[in-house]
Formats: structure tokens, C-alpha cells, sequence
């Protein structure tokens, strides 16, 4: 055999083994790709599995209509019995979102696309770092703030005897959820292929038509995942609303303090028994919260899907 051939023949093997290699590492790494995925579905399941078992109990016994349209909640209550009724908790919860997605979600897309579309850069680099800085306040700092400030604020303007009412719950939240409504809606903005927007100036469209009925459509999907994420904050959020809502369990009005879901079992869970029926209905009511979130993302990414296909 020649110099040549050995060299040529070093060569390949020297190929073949770091191809041999290169595979054992992505194999390796998909391997742990699949792990990290299944240990998140895993952590689902167990979620779900260990609501449902420490959440029916207590609605066997309760009734099923009792909890869910049951318009008393007062477990304590020991001279005519206690009542475990959860509608006002769950209709405020609805209210409160909704408000607070029609308040914020406005304001978030209208920045998204000025800091996409139209702000110069400096000003653009200044506002997105103040919604950074927005999206790392922790919620009791939002609480505190609403408590010292807003609630005071809608008192004297409404000529109320408490400011903290379902008003104040809703602005809160549509605050709380304002980063994550421009982070994403702007990152789905800004992957828009510039020749659409090319295209509808060139057909005699101006910059604002251009972004708000050529840019905007086009980039739903993305702008869709970001209401879903607020809707997600606003309706898990608990520390921030109990300080702001009156936390008192009353039928929804906008000026009357209210109870939500999370705030229910955040204020009973200091005081249930363990093992009680109060302490099993709290955690009854975290399966109402839990179902009650899944359905809103079904929903929303099947309306999601339907636009997209349409």
C-alpha cells in the first residue's frame, strides 16, 4: 500500500468516526429533549390527577349544584350549618378577567405595534425597557401600590365607602398583564415579512393602514398566544388582587368588594383544619380553577386554529 492510500485511508476513518460521534451526541441530546418533555407532561398529569383526587370529596358530599351555584360561601358557620357555595367566586373571576383583558389588551396591542412599527429607536429601546422592568415587579409590589394609591383613588371619586372593589381588581390585573401582551405581540409584529407591508404601500395604502389592516391580520396567530397569556396571568394571579378586591364573597358588582377564585383559597387555607370539609373544598375549588383555565385554553387555541386555517 502507497503513502497515499494509508493517508486517504486514516482520512476516512477519521470522518467515520467523528460522524460516529457527532450522531451519539444528537442522539443523546434528543434523548434528553424527550425527557425534559415528558417530565413536563408528567408533572401535568400529577397535577391533575392529585386535584381531582383531593377535589371530588368534597363536592360528593357537598352536592355538585350546591358548590357550583351555591351563592353562600360561609364554612364556618356552625349555628345553621355551613355553606360551601362557590358562584360568586366563580363569576367574579369570569367578570375580573374579562374586564381586565378588555382594559389591557387594547392598550398592549396599540404599544406593541408603536414599538414595532413607528417609534424611533431610542424611544423604542426607553419604552421597552420600562415594560421589562414592568414584567419582573413582583404582584404584592402591584398589590401595594393599588392598595396605597388606586383604592383611595376610586373612593373618592365614586364616593364610595371602600375603594376596593372589582374596579380596582380589574385595572390591577390589566397592568399586571400589559408585558406580556407587548413582548409577544411585538416579537409576532416584527416576524411579519416586509413585502406585505411593501405591497400595501405600493397599492396606495398608508403606513397606519398598512400596519393595523395588513401587519396586524397577518401576524394573529402570534398576537392571539399573547392574549392567552394574559388571560392565563390575570386569572391565576392571587397576592396582588386579594389586597385590592375587598376580598369578600359577594355577587360580582364593579363597585362592591368581591372574592375570586385564587384569593378564596389563598385567605381559608391559613385557617381549614386539615382534613376537614372546609380544607377539602379549598382544594375543590383549585380544581374549578384548574378545569376553568384548561377550558379558556382550549377555547382560545381552537378559535386560534380556526383563523389560522381560515
Amino acid at each position: 500500500m502507497t503513502a497515499e492510500s494509508l493517508t486517504v485511508g486514516g482520512t476516512a476513518r477519521k470522518r467515520r468516526s467523528v460522524r460516529e460521534v457527532r450522531k451519539a451526541v444528537e442522539g443523546g441530546i434528543q434523548v434528553v429533549f424527550l425527557l425534559c418533555g415528558t417530565l413536563a407532561v408528567g408533572f401535568v398529569l400529577l397535577i391533575s390527577i392529585y386535584l381531582i383526587l383531593s377535589g371530588l370529596p368534597a363536592i360528593r358530599q357537598i352536592g355538585l349544584a350546591d358548590f357550583l351555584f351555591g351563592r353562600v360561601w360561609d364554612p364556618t358557620n356552625a349555628t345553621t350549618g355551613a355553606k360551601f357555595g362557590i358562584l360568586p367566586f366563580v363569576l367574579t373571576s369570569i367578570y375580573g378577567t374579562a374586564g381586565a383583558v378588555v382594559l389591557g389588551v387594547p392598550v398592549g396591542l396599540l404599544t406593541a405595534v408603536y414599538l414595532a412599527k413607528i417609534a424611533p429607536p431610542k424611544v423604542a429601546v426607553a419604552i421597552r425597557t420600562a415594560v421589562q422592568l414592568l414584567a419582573g415587579i413582583p404582584s404584592v409590589v402591584y398589590g401595594l401600590v393599588g392598595m396605597i394609591v388606586l383604592v383611595p383613588a376610586i373612593q373618592r371619586t365614586f364616593s364610595l365607602s371602600s375603594g376596593a372593589c372589582l374596579l380596582a381588581a380589574m385595572i390591577v390585573l390589566a397592568i399586571m398583564i400589559l408585558p406580556s401582551i407587548i413582548n409577544v405581540a411585538e416579537n409576532a409584529l416584527r416576524a411579519v415579512p416586509k413585502e406585505y407591508e411593501e405591497a400595501s404601500l405600493a397599492l396606495g395604502s398608508t403606513k397606519l393602514e398598512t400596519y393595523f389592516k395588513v401587519t396586524l391580520p397577518a401576524a394573529g396567530s402570534g398576537v392571539a398566544a399573547a392574549i392567552v397569556l394574559g388571560v392565563g396571568r390575570a386569572i391565576g394571579e392571587a397576592m396582588a388582587i386579594i389586597m385590592v378586591s375587598g376580598n369578600v364573597s359577594n355577587m360580582p358588582s364593579a363597585f362592591a368588594p368581591v372574592r375570586f377564585l385564587t384569593t378564596g383559597i389563598v385567605s381559608g387555607m391559613g385557617y381549614a383544619q386539615v382534613g376537614s370539609l372546609y380544607h377539602q373544598a379549598l382544594f375543590s375549588i383549585g380544581l374549578v380553577l384548574f378545569l376553568f383555565i384548561m377550558l379558556i385554553n382550549v377555547l382560545l387555541n381552537v378559535l386560534i386554529k380556526k383563523k389560522g386555517d381560515a
